[in-house]
């Protein structure tokens, strides 16, 4: 079976898309991949959650689970944020490097598996996150945030639920316990 796109070295046969959208009133372009999470369009979910954010002028950026930069690379356009992409897909950061180059931008983008080789605090952290990876994914996802929050940061993801896309924001308070849902 075909490594999935949130394998490390996906071994899917290339093949190069090209994206030309318009996101936040940003024209963007994506170079895509097979082996990355989808590559023939900016998925509902990825664009439902950029219409959902409001972050301001140099605020930080945690994008997990970055893909070919979609999240990440508009933020840094649109709101002129200081962006930090991860995602463990060599090939997804590899277009993530490129994307980033063809869109004018500048963001730290580097290989972890959720936060593994992340360090650092940030005002925001969001997510995509590969579903397909299962529940425990998501998971970490969540749970992991807190350590990488400032004071009065959020998570924001995006997450496919009875085949609705549904955002959740969470807002992390000291003490705070996460819930399970």
């Amino acid at each position: 079976m075909t490594k999935m796109y949130f394998a490390e070295n996906p071994d899917a046969e290339h093949d190069i898309h090209e994206l030309n959208v318009q996101l936040l009133g940003q024209n963007m372009t994506f170079l895509t991949d097979a082996g990355v999470f989808s590559k023939k369009m900016i998925d509902y979910g990825s664009q439902t959650l950029l219409k959902c954010l409001d972050f301001h002028k140099q605020e930080s950026v945690l994008d997990v689970g970055c893909g070919y930069g979609t999240l990440g690379l508009t933020l840094v356009k649109a709101k002129e944020v200081k962006a930090t992409l991860v995602d463990i897909n060599q090939r997804a950061l590899d277009l993530a490097r490129q994307n980033a180059n063809r869109n004018q931008v500048l963001a730290t983008i580097f290989q972890s598996n959720i936060y593994q080789n992340v360090e650092g605090r940030f005002h925001h952290i969001i997510s995509n996150p590969p579903i397909r990876a299962g529940k425990q994914i998501v998971h970490e996802v969540i749970a992991g945030s807190h350590a990488h929050l400032l004071d009065g940061g959020d998570l924001t993801i995006v997450i496919q639920k009875n085949r609705e896309r549904q955002v959740q924001k969470l807002r992390w308070k000291k003490y705070l316990e996460i819930a399970k849902f």
